[in-house]
């Protein structure tokens, strides 16, 4: 039986991915550099911030802002403030699932604090919130999820992992997790298909294909 299900953050949770590439979009624009909200999609979601900031300064040729974190922080800010919501159906998923739960994000602690804290998600996992920044290595090495099983107290192999980007599948894989991925966020099904994956669309139908999986 499933003992554990670890759900990933943003995409998952939260809606937060979609603002999140427009606002990216538009600041990178500022800098001259235009790239479309599909390409920050397939390049970025499910990365670290560290991540997206080497690649974009190896793209521009010349660090960042120095306040480029402060001015990236209040427009997300702005925008989870005035328009995030949880992804449709989750609400409805979670009072069904029946197993244990965690969150583990490759997002700081402070930004899931805020974001599922604006959405009314934060007292249902608080005490079992886990983020990259507590391991040596974010997705898609597989650190993160075990740091989870364990501190969740629990095998590897008798958790699974709800995720809706590439990294994260491949994080789930490499962790020995069973991965349930999410094809109704940014990510196309086919990019997440593979083994030790069902990839599923709508939300609402989670517990029941938990409660048919067997490991």
């Amino acid at each position: 039986m499933i003992g554990l299900v670890i759900f990933d953050c943003d995409g998952v949770l939260v809606d937060s991915e979609r603002l999140a590439v427009r606002i990216e979009g538009a600041a990178l624009a500022e800098l001259g550099l235009r790239l479309s909200e599909a390409e920050l999609a397939e390049r970025f979601v499910g990365t670290t911030d560290g991540y997206f900031r080497r690649a974009i300064e190896a793209e521009l040729g010349c660090p960042l802002p120095d306040n480029w974190e402060q001015i990236m922080g209040a427009r997300y800010r702005d925008a989870y403030r005035n328009e995030l919501a949880p992804v449709d159906g989750v609400l409805e998923a979670l009072e069904a699932i029946r197993q244990p739960t965690c969150v583990a994000s490759n997002g700081s602690h402070a930004k899931m604090r805020l974001t599922l804290g604006i959405t009314g998600l934060h007292d249902r996992f608080a005490g079992r919130i886990f983020s990259a920044y507590d391991v040596p290595r974010g997705k898609p090495a597989p650190d993160l999820f075990l740091h989870a099983a364990e501190q969740m107290g629990f095998h590897p192999q008798r958790c699974v992992v709800v995720e809706d980007s590439t990294n994260g599948v491949a994080a789930a894989r490499a962790a020995g997790m069973h991965v349930f991925a999410f094809a109704g966020g940014l990510t196309p099904g086919e990019r997440l298909e593979g083994p030790d994956t069902t990839v599923f669309d709508d939300m609402r139908a989670l517990p029941s294909l938990l409660a048919r999986h067997t490991l």
